[in-house]
């Protein structure tokens, strides 16, 4: 009976560990990227927006 108690404490143990690296693989490979690609696009935005502010103002 010892070796069947330590056998489910191993399992779960074995199976919480694989749920959280496959929760960590997740986020590097979909969320990140995600998150980088927003920061561009509003990076870029701003610069759209100085750009377009400068060309449509007054020399004079």
């Amino acid at each position: 009976m010892k070796k069947f108690g330590l056998g489910v404490i191993t399992g779960v143990v074995a199976t919480v560990a694989s749920a959280a690296a496959g929760l960590f693989a997740f986020h590097k490979t979909v969320v990140e990227p995600e998150e980088q690609r927003e920061e561009k696009f509003t990076e870029t935005e701003k610069k759209a927006a100085r750009k377009i502010g400068a060309s449509h103002t007054p020399r004079f």
